[in-house]
């Protein structure tokens, strides 16, 4: 058996920048396990598979090199990317998921693939974690938590910048995976992303945590509307925009390699 295979950059408009995601469409579900064993020799942060249920609408799920995921958003924006440059899909698309509902993405007038999360705004833990102080070098100013991380708020760009990790203490933090971020002066927030227990060390650029990181900075900073860049080692910029029940979060993506998965 034969599949198509794209390899896409996101929430970037450069080849060897942002969040590299493998996106395979399929007609029929793939057994669990070969799905597993494909993102594995994907070795990317995340491979995606989507299956086409009517008119612009797939279901989508997500793979790590470790494990199912529950939420991925680099991996959708590069997989709408696939849809509507490669498979004629026009303007918009839903996405079905199982754990986190619909998601709807839209490619708008400047030619920005425009995703529209559920608001998983962090709430405020009273104590942190012995593993997550453990794990990291520097101790946060306040910790946060929502369904997929901890979130450490630190006091300065620089901290975050500076900021190390012990992935044996993240990993104990199972399910759930760790982001740093403090303001920016370029930006109006900052983070970098861990995830020892789910699929690696440092995630390039993570789509789906900003549907927490944005809504906390929007009440913060006071405003609705937000730059943001993941400083990684590869980097990446995401715009977004906060209301009480959904969170848009906007970028672009470049593709890299089309072609065939062998199994």
């Amino acid at each position: 058996m034969k599949m198509d295979i794209f390899i896409v950059d996101a929430f970037t408009d450069q080849q060897f920048k942002g969040n590299s995601a493998a996106v395979v469409p399929v007609e029929d579900w793939l057994s669990d396990d070969l799905m597993q064993n494909i993102a594995a020799e994907n070795n990317l942060s995340e491979t995606a598979y989507i299956k086409r249920i009517g008119v612009n609408q797939y279901e989508i799920r997500w793979f790590s090199p470790l494990t199912e995921i529950d939420f991925c958003g680099h991996a959708t924006l590069a997989s709408a990317f696939v849809l509507f440059t490669e498979f004629g899909v026009q303007s918009q698309v839903e996405f079905i998921t199982r754990k986190v509902g619909s998601l709807n993405i839209i490619l708008n007038a400047e030619n920005e693939i425009e995703m529209i999360f559920p608001n998983q705004k962090p709430e405020v833990v009273l104590t942190a974690p012995l593993q997550l102080l453990n794990g990291l070098s520097k101790e946060p100013i306040q910790v946060l938590k929502n369904r997929q991380a901890y979130f450490a708020v630190f006091g300065s760009e620089q901290d975050v910048l500076e900021v190390t990790y012990v992935s044996d203490e993240l990993k104990q933090l199972a399910p759930l995976d760790v982001v740093v971020t403090s303001t920016s002066e370029r930006y109006d927030f900052i983070s970098r992303y861990f995830w020892p227990a789910n699929g690696g060390d440092e995630d390039p650029v993570t789509g789906s945590i900003h549907s927490g990181l944005a809504p906390y900075w929007a009440d913060s900073l006071g405003k609705s509307d937000l730059v943001a860049y993941q400083a990684s080692k590869r980097g990446g910029v995401l715009k977004c925009s906060v209301s009480e029940e959904a969170v848009v979060i906007c970028g672009k993506a470049v593709l890299y390699l089309k072609g065939k998965v062998y199994v």
